[in-house]
Formats: structure tokens, sequence, C-alpha cells
């Protein structure tokens, strides 16, 4: 059968390149193993990997692993960096290089188009220009340069993915404080400051209403929806006990999680098998994370053996299918 990953990444030797000479508190350091690493002042952000940069290294490691398509997507930092000619520059040289990509291998790769968020008009510009290119869907972060996605001045931005029904994969990146709260250490800026940033960025989105402003889009919440899942019983508490004069939300808060989706990035079943009881087979689709050094993608696609043929096939393709209209 398809096997569709959501959740996987693509960089550009001209994006990276960019991000060096104008990528502003954004710097490059050599680590301990002669690797370069990315860094916001002295917060880590993400290390380049050669298979960031190798499309045929891509092809043929999807071909190893029982991948079909790659949907690709820019990572964090993205492109939140820089005035607007820079952010929008580097949006554009890395869509321009997923576009070709799938023009080289179109029956393998999908691509999520990459905004400067930060100057809507000219993010809008770009989502009309990437989708009459080909992209399926786009990626954001969690913050973008420490504003909420709910802040107003994206809301333009919003009405116009909304009015395509597009997905939206909802990525993490450091999160607000990440130097302060001391979690670079023992991996803690991945394990604990990664999901915290996927939880925070989308609980937001449930309780101001945003949902409910913008039912059409289809937002993906990044590896296993961070602890959203995890965290059902006590939204629905804290929804029971909110003034009603305070209440933003038309639904309950469990409504709001069976509404959004997610990818299958939990690195173990008894999560994912919990993600699905609260979300819904049919919210969550297959991710690996590669070609970063925590992918998956040796196991992602053969754990799924372990469920239900439904619940394995809605995962590996099915519903992706439907949800990109693939």
């Amino acid at each position: 059968m398809t096997v569709i990953d959501v959740h996987t990444h693509m960089f550009t030797q001209q994006w990276l390149e960019l991000l060096k000479t104008r990528g502003g508190e954004f710097n490059l350091q050599i680590r301990p193993d002669g690797k370069q690493e990315i860094f916001r002042g002295r917060t880590p952000v993400v290390i380049p990997q050669v298979g960031h940069f190798d499309y045929e290294l891509r092809i043929r490691e999807m071909d190893r692993f029982g991948i079909d398509v790659s949907i690709v997507s820019l990572t964090c930092p993205n492109v939140y960096w820089g005035d607007e000619s820079t952010s929008t520059l580097a949006a554009q040289v890395s869509n321009d290089s997923m576009q070709a990509a799938q023009a080289r291998w179109p029956e393998r790769i999908r691509w999520f188009t990459s905004l400067p968020w930060e100057y809507p008009q000219a993010a809008i510009r770009e989502l009309e220009r990437t989708c009459a290119n080909g992209a399926v869907g786009v990626m954001v972060l969690g913050n973008i340069a420490g504003k909420s996605l709910t802040d107003p001045l994206f809301a333009p931005v919003w009405e116009a993915i909304d009015a395509r029904a597009l997905p939206v994969l909802v990525h993490p990146t450091d999160p607000l404080g990440a130097e302060a709260m001391g979690i670079a250490p023992h991996n803690l800026f991945w394990s604990v400051g990664f999901t915290y940033d996927t939880t925070l960025a989308l609980a937001k989105m449930i309780f101001s209403g945003f949902f409910d402003r913008y039912p059409n889009l289809k937002a993906i919440a990044s590896h296993g929806g961070g602890t959203l899942p995890y965290l059902v019983g006590r939204f629905e508490m804290g929804d029971r006990v909110e003034f009603d004069h305070l209440r933003e939300i038309l639904r309950k808060p469990t409504d709001y999680l069976r509404h959004i989706y997610y990818d299958s990035i939990t690195y173990d079943l008894a999560p994912l098998r919990y993600l699905i009881d609260v979300a819904g087979a049919s919210q969550v689709m297959l991710g690996t994370d590669w070609p970063h050094r925590v992918h998956e993608a040796d196991v992602a696609v053969s754990r799924l053996d372990a469920l239900p043929a439904a619940q394995r096939d809605a995962i590996r393709s099915g519903n992706a299918i439907r949800i990109f209209g693939l």
C-alpha cells in the first residue's frame, strides 16, 4: 500500500547562506563532533544534516524505508529573521527548491510552503505564488519570532489560508524563555522545549476560538501533538470551571482536539495508541522527522503494524490522501 510521510524536512544551500550572512541573532557554531549547528544567540535550534540538502539521498532512503511520498518542509528557524526583503527571499529560495524537486520526482515529492509571516502582505503574495506552483500546505512554527500564532498581526494570512482550506503543519521552535529556563543541556531543548512550544501554540488556538474563526484550515500538530492529547482531562476540567464571560470557545476542548490533526512521531507505541484514543485514527498521519538525528524513519512505518489494519492503513496514507487531496 502507499505510504506518505507528512513530517520530513529539506534545506537549500541558498537559504543557509542567507542565514549565515543576514540571520541577525541566528548564528552557526561548530559542535564538538565537528558538525555545524544553528543557534539563536546561545540557544541551539537545529543541526543541518547531509540529507537536508540531498534529494537523491532522500529518494534512496525513502525506497529503503518503504516510503512512497514525502511532503517536505523547511523546519526551524524557517524564515523568521531579517527585514522583509530577507525573509521573503529566504522563503522564495526554499520554496523554489522544493518546487524543483517535485518537478523532478513528481510521484515522490510534495511540499509545504514557508511564508514571511512577520510581513503579512508579503506572506499572502508568497502563499498565492507557491500554491500556484504546487504547494499542498503551509509550514508555520509554534511561535513567529516570539509572537503567538493568534496575534492579530497574522489574521490576514490565516484568512487567506482558511479560504484555501489548506493543511498547516505547526512545527515547534525554541520556545520563549528557552535560555532562562536552562533547557539546552541533556536534550531538554528537544524533548521538553519543542513539545512545550507545540502544546502552547495549539492550546492558545483552541481556547481563543481560533478554530471557530478559521474552520476550514487543517492544523497538524507536530510530534504527536506535543502533550496536547495527555492534557485532555485538564482541558475539560478547566473549561468546566471557567467563568462564562471569559469563555471564547463554542465547543468542548475535546471537540477541538478531535478537529486538529497530528503526526505519528511519538517514538513509542503506547503514546501513539493514546493519541488515537483521544483524537481518533482519522486524525493521525505518518511522520518520520527525517533526516534529523532523532528521525525514526527506520521504524515509523513498521511500528504501525501493531495497530488494527484499518488504523494502520489510515495513518500510513489514507488520511493524508484525503487531507492533502493527493
